[in-house]
């Protein structure tokens, strides 16, 4: 989402326990490849959902309700901006978007590895709740790469990818926020960083200790007479 005078963002804080499963927040200017990597991403590993974002925009042909975004009204979404259920939410334009936290935590609980796909300002909300979020930037390898990925789509005229290479510019500023950071250079490179780090974080002691906590108490028995 861009950083415009018609963006505004809040979120209800209250820390979240993550359990089993992590959360991992992914963040990027518009083209420098998020949405492929991710994309990606899961169809290489089990485990490991992207969170969908509820919006009261009008549902566009070829969305499908509950894949793309959860399509509300605008009086649903405000009584769950009153009950506390989101993460974290923004107005852009004329439309809200947010991330539910219930879903969030349902399916961290079911050890599901969850991702965020959202701007540098909804991290920051969201790391307010859960410090230990796994929180990752991708930046493209170049400005003029950049642009050239946002004119090849075709569907923008000039004054619009001037603006959204200043969005963009925006967001990158703020790279250094995050814990790790991605340049998708090459594609099928930066697809292979992205899954080390989850690979990673799902070998380390904390995690292992929680999702394999039984096997851990087993190998290191001595109720078998084993010495």
């Amino acid at each position: 989402m861009c950083d415009n005078a018609r963006f505004s963002r809040s979120g209800s804080i209250g820390h979240i326990i993550m359990s089993h499963g992590t959360l991992f927040i992914v963040s990027a200017p518009s083209g420098a490849g998020k949405t492929s990597l991710v994309r990606a991403l899961l169809e290489r590993l089990d485990n490991i959902q992207v969170s969908v974002s509820h919006t009261t925009r009008p549902q566009r042909p070829g969305e499908v309700d509950g894949e793309n975004y959860h399509f509300v009204d605008v009086s649903a979404f405000e009584r769950m901006i009153e009950r506390g259920d989101f993460f974290e939410h923004a107005r852009v334009f004329d439309n809200y978007y947010g991330t539910s936290r219930p879903a969030v935590q349902a399916l961290l609980a079911a050890g599901q590895d969850v991702i965020l796909e959202i701007d540098w300002q909804g991290a920051r909300q969201v790391r307010a709740q859960v410090p230990e979020a796994e929180s990752i930037f991708i930046l493209p390898p170049s400005r003029a790469a950049l642009r050239e990925r946002l004119a090849s789509r075709g569907t923008d005229d000039d004054s619009v990818i001037e603006r959204r290479m200043r969005d963009a510019i925006s967001e990158m500023s703020h790279f250094d926020e995050y814990r790790h950071v991605i340049i998708n250079d090459d594609f099928n490179t930066a697809l292979t960083d992205l899954e080390s780090l989850v690979r990673a974080n799902r070998s380390s002691l904390e995690r292992i200790r929680e999702r394999h906590g039984p096997l851990i108490e087993a190998l290191l028995s001595r109720d078998d007479g084993v010495e």
